[in-house]
Formats: structure tokens, C-alpha cells, sequence
């Protein structure tokens, strides 16, 4: 990661959530930052601003410590917040909270407890995010529109399709013409084109932990890869053109995609 990093001089770096596993952190002086962070990604390359976003195993431990300043204060690349605008020129990326849609972890969490300071009253907290979300699109007049979230929307992996995304984000998604959802949660690579709106789907899971062969049928029309080991991904853009390439963990790229925006000119 840190020598493709370097070949093509990132400006920064998105991590797709479940930052911390399996419980995410005790509190800003949990040793687990320095170990699964800071003493990590030691490459100089990757000594560019991080922007995180939160997994459901961040929200098992304390969710206020990946939020805290302290940890900025520690490592002055780490950023985390629930939900965000980046905009870097003609791009601009929608970062989503998307653990507290899923039920089961309200109504069957198991033997896991989940840190929902901040998320309660659940049904208020998801009004007002996609309220804001659709906002946010409407007014963007980005030339791409990136949203980032932890959970997948469409995946042939392990967890597969979040029936609540599907529901109440995917309607904004698609009605404010996103380019493309990245997303995390499931361990492997993959590329999927929903035949109907376009929109490019990117899981890059394969950070760490990988699921060997845990894998779903879907249509071969829409899933242009699927790779389960670990790797990452890295974008390109201009604004008429995106590169999106995925690797393996040795940086042998797996899969190549390359997508074009017509610019049309003011009358």
C-alpha cells in the first residue's frame, strides 16, 4: 500500500470503517491506536490526512474516543466523524453513519453491546441524517459524487445486501445521480454496476481480515469483481475521468476501471 501510495503521490486516504477490531477502542489511550494505526501505516507516503468513518465493531467499543480530538492530538493524520463532506475540487465525498440503520443490532445485538451515545432517540438521528444527506446532494454541484459508508448495499459477500440502505439511501443515492458507494464491512474486493441507475458499488474490505471463498451468486452483468484476500483500492480523478484500480496485498492490481463524465458547456 505504501509503495503504490508513493507512485502516485495520494493526497489523502479513506478508510471504510471497522477501524479498530473486533471491539473497537477502550478510550483514547487505548494502545490498540498506536498498534492498529499510527505504528502500522508507517510508509511515507501514507503520512496524508485519514479520513475514517465508523464500523459496527467501532460502535462496541467507545465510540467518543475515535471521535475525540485527543486522538488528532496523537496522530495528526486520524480524523473520524460520523458524517462528513470532503470536497476536493470537482469531487465531493459524503461520508454516512450507516451502523445505526441496521435493526438487528438494536433488536438481536447478541453477546455484543453497542456504545449509541449520540445516535438516540435512533428514529430522530436517522430522520435528520438522510434529510441531511439529500441535502447535501442537492446542493453539491460536484462534477462526482462519492459517498463512503461502513455497510454494503450491494455485495455478493458474506453480509451481502443491508435491506435498510437499500430502503431509505439508496432512493437519495439515486435520485441525486451518484457516481459511486464505497463501502467496507464485508472482507474482500469487489465491483458491482447496478444495471438500472449505474451506480458503481466498491467494497474495499480486505484491509486485514479476509473470508476465504465466502461468497454469493450475483448477476455476472453487474459484478465485474470479486477477490477475496486482502488488498485496497485506490482512485485517480480528473474532472472528466476517474481511474479506480484494486490490489492485492503485494500491490499486483486485480481489477482496472475506468469511468468518463461528458462536460457540457454553458449556453
Amino acid at each position: 500500500m505504501g509503495s503504490v501510495g508513493q507512485k502516485l503521490d495520494i493526497d489523502f486516504v479513506i478508510s471504510t470503517g471497522d477501524n479498530f477490531y473486533e471491539n473497537g477502542l477502550t478510550g483514547v489511550h487505548d494502545p490498540a491506536f498506536n498498534e492498529s494505526f499510527s505504528s502500522i501505516y508507517t510508509s511515507p507516503s501514507l503520512q496524508k490526512q485519514w479520513y475514517h468513518v465508523l464500523g459496527n465493531h467501532d460502535y462496541r467499543g467507545d465510540v467518543k474516543a475515535q471521535l475525540s480530538h485527543i486522538l488528532r492530538e496523537k496522530d495528526k493524520r486520524w480524523l473520524c466523524l460520523r458524517s462528513f463532506i470532503l470536497e476536493s475540487e470537482f469531487v465531493e465525498f459524503f461520508f454516512v453513519d450507516t451502523t445505526p440503520f441496521v435493526d438487528k443490532y438494536f433488536t438481536h445485538p447478541g453477546k455484543h453491546t453497542y456504545d449509541w451515545r449520540g445516535v438516540y432517540p435512533r428514529e430522530v438521528y436517522l430522520s435528520n441524517l438522510l434529510k441531511d444527506v439529500d441535502a447535501a446532494l442537492k446542493k453539491s454541484t460536484a462534477t462526482w459524487k462519492i459517498v463512503v459508508g461502513h455497510h454494503t448495499i450491494k455485495s455478493a459477500g458474506h453480509h451481502g445486501v443491508t435491506e435498510e440502505l437499500v430502503k431509505q439511501l439508496v432512493p437519495i443515492l439515486e435520485d441525486n445521480s451518484v457516481d459511486m458507494y464505497i463501502n467496507g464491512h464485508d472482507h474482500c474486493l469487489e465491483h458491482i454496476i447496478d444495471s438500472k441507475s449505474q451506480i458503481h458499488y466498491f467494497t474495499s474490505g480486505g484491509g486485514s481480515k479476509a473470508w476465504n471463498s465466502d461468497v454469493h451468486g450475483w448477476d455476472p452483468e453487474e459484478l465485474k469483481l470479486w477477490y477475496d484476500g486482502q488488498g485496497f483500492m485506490s482512485m485517480q480523478m480528473t474532472q472528466k475521468k476517474a481511474h479506480i484500480r484494486f490490489y492485492d496485498v503485494f500491490g499486483k492490481v486485480l481489477h482496472a476501471w475506468n469511468m468518463t463524465k461528458e462536460m457540457h458547456s454553458a449556453v
